[in-house]
């Protein structure tokens, strides 16, 4: 059932509920995460916690892989459970909270409590949000997929003010206002879904029909209290310290696990679902490119890690008298993202008549990626030299993320579904999901890798994050034209 058509920018003021709930949740969500390493390693006596590099990168890691895995059972419990209204309303609210925690947070243990409560909060809300938009337009095609691109801009304006505001206001009156900041942003963003609910009317506010009627529903909600139980008690044994697993560890086995699941889910996909031929041929495309996707986002998951640590101590950032704050750097890939969406959009469909496929933009994002990091080494070599890098080598950094974002992440998903047979939409998408967790734990350990005491190594560890990447695009190059070759042969 669709919401009532009132008008918001052409389209059904549903959209408007769902755009700034977006907004507000992407301005919460990337305005903590602009702050997060700068707050873990800052000095105690300077209100942080005063961890090593390597430790806040695996947390870092750990809190940004755990959004994308979270998304996966968020989109099954509303599917099958409470329906995608309630999931983003209660999962806004465990976002708020989340947030307050480590405002108040006096201990590591307490703020690290406080991610776990935001992470869970947002498996809730990000896939049905999502999901919301699509529902609001029953009728499907160019509206539908115009009405995308307007929530797509609300991602990008939320994700743009967020570390410009919480990072403000964390330099001039400390961390803990800016974590406030980010609160009261998700709060704005529940308070407006409450308010506004009513436009989508019947989208979303309740579970699809349960394949196994009442008693699979029964069953289905006592399995989630166990697993939710579960893994409460391990998360508060591993606060707690009892388990004697130090973060760094816990991110090595959460690698190995993601590995294993995914290599798991590829054997059963390609081995073991009655693929045609033609069929695992696509199978192993999507295999392909979900290993280029975690290359990709283990070097653009450096932009909260060590390239904002690099902001922070290599940058000057003294203009006119004013110290720009750290984490507006943060904002860039945003603002180029809002400037250049278009001009990718046109090029893609200049270049569609020279057939330029999905694998092909993937190859391309992973050069500009492999691109961006010869600039930091460039950049890296003048304050191996003592001086301080301009601002603008970072700039050129996010301008490179970005392109390569714009080649690579919008056709990630629609290839994901359009690999495999629809029967298998879901699986695909889980992978996919999979992958960009891979990235982002990856990134950790690349940036993990960045001693403070020795920067004579910096550039030749941005230069080892050049080469991963380079090496990848390589190697899909060769993946595709093997399978290109396997098709020609197989048709003839």
């Amino acid at each position: 059932m669709s919401a009532p058509d009132g008008g918001f920018a052409g389209h059904p003021r549903a959209l408007s509920t769902l755009f700034f709930a977006e907004l507000w949740e992407r301005f919460s969500y990337y305005g903590m995460r602009a702050l997060l390493v700068l707050f873990l390693v800052q000095a105690v006596a300077g209100g942080g916690f005063g961890l090593d590099d390597r430790t806040a990168a695996a947390i870092y890691g750990l809190y940004t892989a755990g959004v994308y895995i979270a998304s996966l059972p968020g989109g099954w419990i509303a599917d099958r459970l409470i329906g995608a209204q309630r999931a983003v309303l209660w999962g806004g609210i465990g976002i708020a909270l989340g947030h307050l925690v480590l405002a108040l947070s006096g201990s590591l243990a307490m703020f690290c409590t406080g991610l776990a409560i935001i992470v869970v909060g947002t498996g809730l809300l990000k896939p049905n949000i999502a999901a919301l938009v699509g529902a609001i337009y029953p009728e499907g095609g160019a509206r539908r997929d115009a009405g995308f691109t307007v929530f797509y801009m609300g991602i990008n304006l939320g994700a743009m003010i967020g570390p410009l505001i919480t990072g403000w206001l964390a330099q001039q009156y400390g961390w803990h206002v800016g974590f406030i900041a980010a609160a009261l942003g998700m709060l704005l963003g529940v308070a407006w879904f409450i308010a506004t609910r009513a436009r989508l009317a019947g989208a979303g506010a309740e579970p699809a029909a349960h394949p196994y009627g009442s008693a699979g529903l029964r069953a289905d909600k006592q399995r989630v209290w166990i697993i939710g139980a579960v893994l409460l008690a391990l998360a508060v044994l591993f606060a707690s310290g009892l388990t004697g697993l130090s973060v760094l560890q816990l991110r090595g086995i959460t690698v190995w696990v993601i590995l294993a699941l995914m290599l798991a889910g590829f054997a059963q996909l390609l081995l073991r679902s009655g693929l045609t031929g033609d069929e695992r041929r696509r199978g192993l495309m999507l295999l392909a490119l979900c290993a280029a996707s975690s290359v990709f986002w283990s070097g653009f998951e450096q932009a909260g890690s060590s390239l904002t640590l690099f902001a922070e101590r290599h940058t000057g950032r003294e203009l006119a008298g004013f110290t720009i704050p750290t984490s507006w750097f943060q904002s860039l890939n945003s603002i180029f993202i809002i400037g250049f969406a278009p001009l990718f959009s046109a090029l893609w469909m200049t270049l569609g008549k020279r057939d330029l496929s999905s694998g092909g933009k993937f190859v391309l994002a992973l050069l500009f990626m492999a691109a961006s990091f010869v600039v930091m080494a460039l950049a890296s070599r003048i304050v191996a030299d003592g001086g301080l890098a301009a601002p603008s080598w970072l700039i050129a950094t996010y301008l490179l993320h970005t392109w390569g974002e714009l080649a690579l992440s919008p056709v990630g998903m629609s290839a994901a579904t359009q690999l495999v047979p629809s029967r298998f939409a879901g699986q695909a998408m889980g992978l996919w999901y999979a992958s960009l967790a891979m990235g982002n734990l990856v990134a950790s350990l690349f940036a993990g890798e960045f001693d403070t005491s020795n920067l004579a190594a910096m550039p030749s560890q941005y230069l080892h994050i050049t080469t991963v990447q380079g090496a990848a695009a390589v190697a899909l190059l060769i993946v595709l034209w093997l399978l290109r070759r396997r098709s020609s042969s197989a048709s003839s």
